[in-house]
This record gives structure tokens, C-alpha cells and sequence, in this order.
């Protein structure tokens, strides 16, 4: 978490814990088992007894804790009283005995299985994949594909197509379903290509040479040519 981002964490905390009621006592040896489950991540499953100002509360071990807003959902939660009687699984992300604050949260296991989720199907793309995707963001050198579950590949600008291209964006829309062959994997990064797509086409049907670079720019096979030329 940035440190921006923990700052305005923490000051949301402290405001609504205010909202809290935090009379009781908890023995000793419950806080030593919330300092664990937070070192640990342990996942709990809880149920919303009550909402307040900034958050919901809920029991983890007979003890009151705090589930702010923010740590309800991966999403943004306009309506919290929609958690009421809602059980939930969450991990301990706060425990102070001094203060007897206990704090849990539900996003931090949302972000995690998306994060395993996803690393499962980066980890499945294989070398030589052809898959489909959408144009996510294009640059002078290139374009990110979307391949989905927050799965991204580079198509270089060398490999839009057999034609040489000066502009990605002259070929390509942000938005654009494209076809792409995965060239290359390594340090966690995806090189796509549609050339080699191309290439293959050709090779299979040679009249599929016919290609619209730029925009206004044309390039034909050499069959093509021949097709067009009148003999005497």
C-alpha cells in the first residue's frame, strides 16, 4: 500500500473507530491469538451484527472488531446496510491491545484470490497460443493486448504485420478484437504477435497476401499483381 494511500487508510480508521464502542475487555491471551492471525493472515468467517458510521461491526472470537467501509469489498459499497446479517471471510489486518482495536477486513481476501486467479492464468498461456484479446492501450512502440483475467501481452510495432507499420494507432483501435499468437514469455511478461499469424496464412493460401497498413496506404502479393496484368 502506498504510503499516501496508508495515510488516508489510517485516518478513515480512526475516524470511524470512533463511531465504535470499544468498552470491553478481552482477555490477554485473546489479543496474543489476534496478533498471530495477523501475522498468519488467517482467514475467519464472521457475521455483520451491526453497521456504523464508516463501517460494520462483527465478533471474531467473541470480541467486537471493525470492518471499515473501505475493506468491505474490492468494490466501492454505497449501501452498508445491504452487510447486515451478511457472513463474511475475513483476516485480522489490526490489533492493538493498548487501544483494544481490532480491525478486519474482507477486500484483502478479494484482492488475494484475484491475485492467485490471476497468477493461474498467466501461468497457463503457453508459448505458441493463439488467442484472442482486445486492444487495451496503444504506444509509439506498440499495443497492450487484454487477454482477460487481468491478463496483458505486448504486440510490438515489428509485429502488427508483415507490412511495415510507423503507427500503431493507424492500424489498430483501442478497443479492437484482435487475434495474436503468444512469441515469447519471460519475467512475468507476455510478447504477442499477429504477423505470425499472417505468415502462416500466406503460407497455407498465397492470395490472402492483400493487406491495408495506413490508413490509405495498400500492399498486394505478388498474385494479386499478376491478376490485375492484361496480356496482349
Amino acid at each position: 500500500m502506498a504510503e499516501e494511500t496508508m495515510k488516508d487508510f489510517e485516518k478513515e480508521l480512526e475516524e470511524s473507530y470512533k463511531n465504535m464502542d470499544t468498552k470491553e475487555e478481552p482477555q490477554e491471551n485473546k489479543w496474543e491469538v489476534f496478533e498471530k492471525m495477523l501475522a498468519e493472515k488467517t482467514v475467519s468467517k464472521v457475521k455483520i451484527t451491526e453497521v456504523v458510521k464508516g463501517g460494520c461491526i462483527a465478533f471474531l472470537e467473541e470480541v467486537r472488531g471493525f470492518i471499515p467501509a473501505s475493506q468491505l469489498s474490492s468494490q466501492y459499497v454505497e449501501n452498508l446496510d445491504e452487510y447486515l446479517g451478511k457472513s463474511l471471510e475475513v483476516i485480522v489486518i489490526t490489533a492493538e491491545p493498548a487501544k483494544k482495536k481490532l480491525v478486519l477486513s474482507h477486500r484483502a481476501i478479494e484482492k488475494e484470490e484475484a491475485k492467485k486467479e490471476r497468477q493461474a492464468k498467466f501461468d497457463s498461456v503457453k508459448v505458441g497460443d493463439v488467442l484472442e484479446g482486445k486492444v487495451d492501450s496503444i504506444k509509439d512502440y506498440g499495443a497492450f493486448i487484454d487477454l482477460g483475467d487481468g491478463i496483458s501481452g505486448l504486440l510490438h510495432v515489428s509485429q502488427i504485420s508483415n507490412q511495415r507499420v510507423k503507427n500503431p494507432a493507424a492500424v489498430l483501435k483501442e478497443g479492437e478484437s484482435v487475434k495474436v499468437k503468444v512469441t515469447g514469455i519471460k519475467d512475468g511478461k507476455i510478447s504477442l504477435s499477429k504477423k505470425a499469424l499472417e505468415e502462416n496464412a500466406e503460407q497455407k493460401d498465397p492470395s490472402k497476401g492483400f493487406k491495408y497498413v495506413e490508413k490509405g496506404v495498400a500492399s498486394t502479393s505478388l498474385a494479386g499483381l499478376l491478376k490485375d496484368i492484361k496480356l496482349d
